[in-house]
């Protein structure tokens, strides 16, 4: 159990509110999620201003993406050992700095660099918001409420991506969706070092670092291997070469973890039934969730004709929904338990991706974009909350950091996977053709595949997961 009184603590003269420790743990959350989404509607400007290729404007995403995942177990690591307030102000000072740096480059290659490093300080970030938060918080309905919160949060920055970014551009330029880190995150650094209260685990173990380095390599190449089946295809040279390539490094890494004294990933962890079924889990939610606004905008924009700001607009409902679902789950965790939740969570998501499926060249909002948006949604708001409370409740105090960042790698390359693969059936059931009826095929497609992923995903939580919280062999 991820109990506050077993971790060591530096000595404060006045223990800031709970509500400020939350609040500031979710702020550091939205603004990582944030940055996943916000500049899919800059692309075209920042292609036209920088004179960037159409594969550098892939690496706009991929770039933030890729690191973001491959150093998320390090970052879990680092907060444990060094301490999670380090780590938070760290990864955020890190974020702000790229954020600026990004904001005012002049040449694609200090933009990519720029989104890469932002996509380090969120590694580093993300694992310590959900650790500072659960060490905050004792366990029970308090807890299961925060988790919900930084959930809701989490989702909403996410969801508001489309939307603040189609603001920003149309009022200010594409700078705009990376300059506004630099207030923001400015203002959370000051307030998390007055608040904020030092907790890390008991050892002082010296990190991984060859394990670090095989994880982040692998799961770097297998992302990159996986960015590049959109335009090369599943058998090219490009492809399969990064993906074996990643599949072997990782392979190495297990080799090394389960020899190493203090190794960065516990293998033994995984034998705990609460952290291996909830990520499993957690990666296929991830990889048909994370894909809904990528394709709900396309849809709007390329099919229906909305602007960047209308297509933003139109995923308003959704956005509200995965809050709603994300602050009823504790609630309803309490009445059925966890496993319950998820499952039927991701049962609504399922009818809300079969609905849209459906989608028509001259489809309405109503029936095309926000009923079925709000059920997808709706779901993935309540499956996520019992998701990351069964997989934190089935962590020893001093392995906390390292499953937050599990919950995040499984999510983050689940969504990196399940984008790759439904963009390349959805293109290719397009067959290159960019005409409103051959997308809206495609489309419907990935919503189809999206629907039988979630289905199988509803299959395994009610097989797998453990009925309540708690380590389960």
């Amino acid at each position: 159990m991820l109990e506050a009184a077993d971790v060591t603590r530096a000595p404060r003269r006045t223990a800031p509110p709970t509500w400020l420790v939350v609040a500031l743990a979710c702020a550091g959350q939205f603004l990582v999620v944030l940055d996943v989404s916000v500049v899919n509607v800059a692309l075209p400007s920042m292609r036209a201003d920088l004179g960037m290729s159409a594969q550098g404007l892939q690496w706009v995403v991929n770039a933030y993406a890729i690191a973001f995942a491959g150093f998320m177990l390090l970052g879990g690591r680092a907060g444990d050992l060094y301490g999670r307030k380090r780590m938070f102000l760290v990864g955020l000072g890190v974020f702000t700095l790229a954020s600026l740096a990004g904001g005012l480059a002049q040449q694609e290659w200090q933009l990519l660099a720029a989104r890469a490093v932002q996509g380090l300080g969120a590694a580093v970030l993300a694992p310590s918001t959900l650790t500072i938060l659960t060490a905050a918080v004792p366990e029970g309905a308090a807890r299961a409420r925060a988790i919900g919160t930084w959930t809701a949060v989490g989702a909403g920055g996410g969801a508001a991506g489309g939307l603040v970014g189609g603001l920003l551009v149309e009022a200010l330029s594409w700078r705009w969706v990376l300059l506004i880190n630099v207030p923001v995150g400015a203002v959370v650094l000051a307030g998390s070092v007055l608040w904020l209260a030092e907790s890390r685990a008991g050892d002082r173990r010296r990190p991984d670092l060859p394990g670090a380095v095989l994880v982040t390599a692998g799961l770097a190449t297998l992302a990159y291997g996986i960015s590049q089946t959109e335009a090369s295809g599943w058998t090219a040279a490009a492809t399969v070469l990064p993906l074996l390539a990643g599949l072997a490094l990782i392979g190495v890494f297990l080799v090394v973890e389960s020899r190493t004294a203090a190794p960065l990933m516990p293998l033994g962890l995984l034998r705990a039934r609460a952290v291996s079924s909830a990520n499993v889990a957690m990666f296929l939610c991830g990889s048909a969730m994370f894909c809904m606004w990528y394709f709900m905008t396309l849809y709007a924009q390329n099919v229906l004709g909305y602007t960047p700001l209308e297509a933003g607009l139109a995923l308003v409902p959704s956005s509200l929904a995965v809050i709603l679902g994300s602050k009823l789950a504790p609630l309803l965790m309490r009445w059925f338990g966890p496993r319950t939740v998820a499952a039927g969570g991701t049962l609504v998501a399922v009818g809300g991706f079969g609905w849209q499926s459906t989608l028509s060249v001259e489809g309405a909002y109503l029936t095309s974009i926000m009923v079925p948006g709000i059920l997808m949604m709706l779901g993935a708001g309540l499956a996520a909350t019992p998701l990351a409370a069964l997989a934190t409740s089935g962590a020893e105090p001093g392995e906390a950091g390292l499953v937050s960042g599990l919950v995040n790698t499984s999510r983050t390359m689940g969504g990196s996977l399940g984008l790759a693969v439904l963009s390349t059936l959805a293109a290719a059931r397009s067959g290159g053709s960019d005409t409103p009826a051959a997308l809206t095929e495609g489309y419907a497609l990935a919503f189809r595949t999206g629907a039988a992923v979630l289905a199988g995903g509803v299959v395994l939580m009610v097989v797998w997961l453990p009925r309540r919280g708690g380590v389960q062999s």
